[in-house]
């Protein structure tokens, strides 16, 4: 799947000081549920790496953020399909 630059998100490591140096920045692609009406209400992105799947409320993308495993991603979306 083609992401386009507009798409990515990037962000500084938190393992990069304020002083500059050797720091790295990284982006994530965001995605928006297919559950998600065009109307608003409650909807979700994620953004899938290799190690972590990012989710946050696709009404307020600078508020919080929840980072869990592939496999927990993986298991509450087999629990939530299954509800």
């Amino acid at each position: 799947m083609s992401t386009e630059a507009s798409e990515l998100i990037w962000f500084k490591s938190s393992y990069s000081g304020a002083e500059g140096g050797e720091c790295i920045e990284v982006a994530v692609a965001w995605h928006k549920s297919s559950y998600s009406g065009s109307e608003g209400g409650e909807c979700i992105e994620v953004a899938s790496c290799p190690t972590t799947v990012h989710i946050r409320d696709s009404k307020d993308q600078a508020g919080p953020q929840l980072a869990v495993t592939p496999a927990a991603w993986s298991a509450f979306l087999t629990l939530a399909t299954t509800l």
